[in-house]
């Protein structure tokens, strides 16, 4: 099982390119379920966690080139078994969204409960009330969701919680019902937008993406199209972290600053400097930064996914920092792990509070889950000595060649097994 091993204590300087996103790619990759014609998709991130969706897709009968190194062709003309098993979907909890494009496409769907990262319960009964509220018939048996409906229906449906993988379920569902559906109190993220844009270039009626109201108008088919994957602002937001927890002057390319405001302004406050500029973002930092308190929350506000490395640069704060978890209630495992390193850390129900210590100390840490892996590798640079990181197979599964891109910048990884 391999690992990294990082000697900390470098300071970052260059420009690093930002791939496509994981959590917009996932999605976009399922709507191709949709369209007997070819999606064509560009700015795919080389990720484990495509390369699994890529695979559910194959089985069903999907025919895809993926001959370009960062672009794939999608060819669903004959989806003949509307499956997505349980040796695939224990991985990868995005899984779920093969479910509204196989039903409204094909009639049915059988689709396992999903797995992935293990950050708390994250259910999947939205998903299922959206559909039967569309007219399908849904149980649950053995481990499967079993949907049929011989064509969904628009409808008005409110969700109880936002849930972004939930939204993109039913948006995609919609687009083939008959009749216009509304979803309220909806997920505004950029990738339900990205997502949305793709879905309107395959000749989709949606109107409020990026919102809290969307409204599908159903269509007899969707026809191909080509569309690029929007740049992965979880990546970036882990760069920024990165930078100014080691410190140093580095450009990041190939990405949009607006998507990540909550937290730009996060990192301003802890004392970072960030120049903003058209596809770029520029961060220079040096000594230690400021304390900040951050609190999750959907988009608009601080994402989750940024939660563990904020936490990472701020173990080194002058000053004590309150990080509180809305969203998932078991997001806090790389708390001892980071403990391990020498951070001072308390965990008092969904928060920790972090007091900031000067010195981090290299030690052997495990990382727990995606988000998880960037926090420690983010420690490893600042740390004294080396930091070994087992476990890593959860970093790839959403880090395109994180070390590669962290060492072009200055930084000492190494993977061994």
């Amino acid at each position: 099982m391999d690992k990294l091993v990082i000697e900390g204590g470098c300071a970052l300087a260059g420009e690093v390119r930002v791939s496509g996103a994981k959590n917009a790619a996932l999605p976009i990759l399922c709507a191709a379920l949709l369209t007997p014609e070819p999606l064509v998709l560009s700015n795919l991130p080389r990720l484990n966690d495509v390369r699994t969706m890529q695979s559910l897709l194959g089985q069903m009968g999907m025919r895809q080139d993926g001959s370009a190194p960062d672009a794939v062709s999608l060819d669903a003309s004959r989806i003949d078994w509307p499956l997505a098993p349980y040796e695939l979907v224990k991985t990868m909890r995005a899984s779920i969204l093969a479910l509204g494009p196989l039903l409204a496409r094909c009639g049915e769907a059988r689709v396992s409960l999903p797995g992935g990262c293990a950050i708390g319960l994250r259910p999947v009964d939205q998903h299922v009330k959206g559909l039967q509220a569309m007219g399908a018939e849904v149980d649950l048996t053995h481990g499967y969701i079993n949907a049929r409906a011989a064509r969904l229906k628009g409808t008005r449906f409110v969700f109880d919680l936002v849930t972004v993988t939930g939204t993109e379920n039913l948006m995609m569902a919609a687009t083939l019902a008959d009749g216009v559906t509304s979803l309220e109190n909806a997920a505004r993220e950029p990738e339900v937008v990205d997502l949305a844009h793709c879905l309107v270039a395959m000749g989709a009626r949606i109107t409020g993406a990026g919102s809290d109201r969307i409204v599908i108008e159903g269509v007899e088919r969707l026809h191909g199209a080509s569309h690029a994957i929007m740049p992965d602002r979880i990546e970036t937001g882990t760069f920024l972290a990165a930078t100014a927890a080691a410190g140093g002057d580095v450009v990041i390319a190939g990405t949009d600053w607006h998507s990540l405001a909550a937290v730009i302004d996060k990192l301003r406050e802890a004392g970072i400097d960030i120049a903003t500029m058209d596809t770029a973002i520029r961060v220079r930092s040096s000594g230690r930064p400021r304390a900040a308190n951050v609190r999750t929350a959907p988009f608009p506000a601080f994402p989750t996914d940024m939660q563990a490395q904020f936490m990472a640069l701020v173990s080194r704060a002058a000053g004590t920092s309150v990080i509180t978890e809305t969203i998932f209630e078991n997001r806090m495992m790389h708390v001892q792990e980071l403990r391990r390193l020498g951070a001072d850390i308390e965990v008092e129900g969904n928060s920790a509070v972090v007091r900031g210590v000067e010195r981090l100390t290299g030690a052997n840490v495990m990382a727990t889950d995606l988000r998880a892996s960037a926090c420690l590798v983010i420690a490893g640079l600042v740390a004294d000595g080396p930091t070994t990181i087992d476990r890593i197979y959860h970093l790839d599964r959403g880090y395109e060649r994180l070390e590669d891109k962290l060492c072009a910048l200055g930084a000492r990884i190494r993977r061994v097994q």
